[in-house]
This record gives structure tokens, sequence and C-alpha cells, in this order.
């Protein structure tokens, strides 16, 4: 219904906008085609919509030299983007980029003799990978006309949302569970918009604001991960885009990916099958593997099921910014992971924190809660013989563990608490 009412009342406009190599919205289920506008879901089968391009072909080198001559951000890749040309020039929080680390010393614990590397999205300007979604979605509302930024958020949205309406100079007003860790909550707060505590889970804060966007109260709002989400999903592209880059050029032969909602994991497709495409890498065959949190495990069950739907469940785990407990890009998560060869598994919330401890110990790289799934089903699918150990495998860190101190903070403190002497410090068997 809401979808319906922006359609008719806003999608006539879309016409006239112009973002790029972005031409229209098409369905992802029956492929009927709409101007580019505020919609998310298509009026013919309800099924959801994502950015169609006329993307430059015919001259892979050029392409590839003038990304090669952009800024160091996700604006590089402006050419295959729903963005206008000169968006490197606006406010913006101009998010990507990020580190991509060989980690030699987490591959020798492990036991992978290929090259493994985290893709570290902490760097981030609010340190998590959402900047480059929301950076997509304030093109998109200015071209729309929107005067508020807002979203559903499970923490780093929020947080991403609040800081690039600053930059931009729009209000925000985000909405999240109001049982979020504290430093996320301080973190989305602090940019000086609205932020909105909602008594319940995730997913009763998504349906609130669903309810929204289609009363007046919402009228002028672009809702990144609502009506504004055809073109927010695009930003997680450059993840693959960068990796492909940073590895010279070339595709991953294995990615693990967290799954909330399950859009990174499908974009990041989308884009290694669009580099294919441009002639931008070399076409062979790459796997793609979720991860979940055992306690919000909808995708993995159904995939270990065997089965192609996934029914929700209630989010019970540390991993709080995956705790969607009805994804909407589940299905389209498992038509991937079958596709490519790979799989979709969880682990629970102390395999979780053993696999933060492991990163930063072996690697220098302090992940939130997310990236501690991420990389505790990587050692799961490798102890299953899953993972291939020879292969390059790219493993996705995407926030900063500053943000989810309370999971690790009852078992990480002082080694020991000493006089300031030196007797007392060979007391302690540190010398």
């Amino acid at each position: 219904m809401a979808a319906q009412a922006v359609e008719s009342s806003t999608a006539s406009s879309g016409s006239s906008v112009s973002l790029g190599p972005a031409v229209a919205l098409s369905c992802r289920e029956c492929g009927e085609r709409f101007p580019l506008g505020p919609i998310f879901a298509c009026v013919e089968c309800f099924g959801p919509l994502e950015v169609a391009y006329d993307l430059p072909t015919g001259d892979p080198e050029g392409l590839r030299r003038r990304i090669e001559a952009g800024p160091n951000n996700i604006w590089r890749y402006a050419p295959l983007l729903p963005v206008p040309a000169d968006v490197a020039d606006k406010p913006n929080i101009n998010p990507g980029f990020t580190k991509l680390v060989k980690a030699d010393n987490l591959a020798r614990e492990l036991g992978v003799t290929g090259e493994l590397h985290i893709k570290d999205d902490s760097g981030n300007p609010t340190h998590s990978f959402k900047d480059r979604v929301v950076a997509q979605a304030v093109e998109a509302a200015r071209a729309f006309g929107f005067t508020t930024l807002s979203c559903s958020s499970t923490g780093n949205l929020a947080g991403a949302v609040g800081a690039a309406a600053a930059r931009a100079g729009l209000r925000s007003c985000t909405f999240i569970p109001h049982d979020l860790e504290q430093g996320k909550v301080v973190m989305a707060a602090i940019y000086g918009g609205d932020l909105v505590a909602i008594e319940g889970t995730y997913d009763d804060v998504n349906r609130f604001c669903s309810e929204l966007i289609g009363d007046p109260a919402g009228e002028g709002w672009g809702f990144v991960n609502v009506n504004l989400r055809p073109y927010y999903a695009e930003g997680s592209k450059t993840l693959a885009y960068e990796i492909c880059e940073q590895l010279g050029w070339r595709l991953p032969d294995q990615l693990v990916i967290p799954i909330a909602s399950g859009s990174q994991l499908t974009k990041i497709d989308k884009g290694l099958k669009e580099l294919i495409e441009l002639g931008l890498v070399e076409d062979k065959p790459y796997k793609i593997f979720g991860a979940q949190a055992e306690g919000c495990s909808p995708v993995s069950t159904a995939f270990k099921a065997g089965q192609d739907v996934v029914r929700p469940q209630k989010p019970n785990t540390i991993a709080k910014s995956l705790a969607i407990g009805n994804p909407a890009d589940g299905p389209y998560v498992l038509d991937i992971a079958r596709r490519t060869g790979g799989a979709v598994e969880d682990v629970n919330d102390e395999q979780i924190v053993d696999a933060i401890k492991l990163l930063a110990r072996t690697e220098g790289i302090f992940a939130e809660t997310a990236g501690g799934v991420t990389l505790g089903v990587t050692r799961k699918l490798l102890e299953n013989g899953v993972l291939d150990p020879t292969l390059t495998t790219v493993v996705l860190n995407t926030g900063d563990g500053l943000k989810t101190l309370d999971a690790v903070a009852p078992t990480s403190g002082p080694t020991a608490v000493i006089r300031p002497s030196l007797d007392a410090f060979r007391e302690a068997g540190l010398a």
C-alpha cells in the first residue's frame, strides 16, 4: 500500500531526474520497468526494484584508467553508480576505498595456504560499511527533493544517516530498537538529528517506518532503506569494485559476507558480474558464502534445509547489527550461494567473541560483532572442508569493535594490576 501511494504521487517526476548511467528501475521478479523515482516495489507483482543501467562498454582499458584517476573514495566508480556526474564536488561524507589487508598471520593460524584478505570497512567515516549505502541514498534524496533523511536501523545505519545528513545540510530522523549497544546509540545521536528508540525488535522498527512512509507525517522524507532502497543498495557494489581493483583487477575465488537484510551480499554479486561484463576483470568462477549468527539465522536455516522460503525468526544474539529476523533479500542470498557453489553458515555467540579476539590478536583489527560472525563462519567453513584453503579468499569486516565493546568487555582487561615498581612487575610474571 505504501509503495503504491509513493509511486502514484512522485514517480512521475522521476523521468526528468539525471542519475548518471541509471536509466530506470527494474523489478527483480517480473522485469517490469519504471521511471527513476522514490519507489521500491513493483506495482505489478510487488517484487523489489533495483537500478537498471546503460553502462559504459567497449573500452575497458579506458574505463579502468578513468577509475584509477578518480578520488580515493567510492566516487571513483561514479560511471557505474546512480549518481550525477558532479557527485564528487558536492558535500558528502565520501566513504570508501578502505583497506584490503593481506592477513598472513591469520592465514597461518587458520591453515590457509592461499591468499587471505580482510576487507576492513571500519575505516569509513562513521566506522561501518553503511556509509557507502547512505552516501548513495543522499544523492537520490537530493535528486527527488527530499528534506529529511530517515531510516530504520540496528545502529550503524542510524549513525551513517545522521552524519551524512549533517554534512549535506538535511534534517535527519532515525529509528532504532530500544536495546541497542550504547556505543551505537551515542554515535547515532551525536550528529544532532532526531533519534527515536522503538520498543521492540528491528522488525518492529521497520514495520513502523513502513507505516510512516505512507502517512502525511512522512511527506518529504527519504527513508534510505525503504523508498530510496534501490539507490541505497547500490552502494554495496562498491565493495566488489574495490576488492577487485585492490587485488590488481582480479576476482577473488571466495568471499565471506555477513547477512543482515542480505542486500550487501546480493549487491556485491551484482558488482562482480558488472565488472566481468565490462571486461574490467577476467571472467572466472567465484564462490560467495553468507555468514549469520546462530541466534538470528533464518537464511542459514533455510540453506541447510534445502528450502527456498526464508522463515522469520526472533533475534537473540550479541550480533545486533545482523539481528534482522525477516531479511528482505534472504531468498536472493540463497539463489546466489547455490548458483556460485557457496554456502550459508552460522556461529554462536561464543564463537563470535573468539573470532573477534583472533582477528585482533593476529592482524591488529578490532572488528565489531558482525565481523566476528564473518570470521567465525570462515573458520567453521574451513574446519568443515567447505572453504578451500588454497584459494584467494576475502572476508568482510563491516564495522569497528569500539561500537560493540559489551561483547568482549567481560573477557578483555588488564593482564595484571601491579604497584609501580620493577619488583611488582617481576612478581606478576611479566619479566
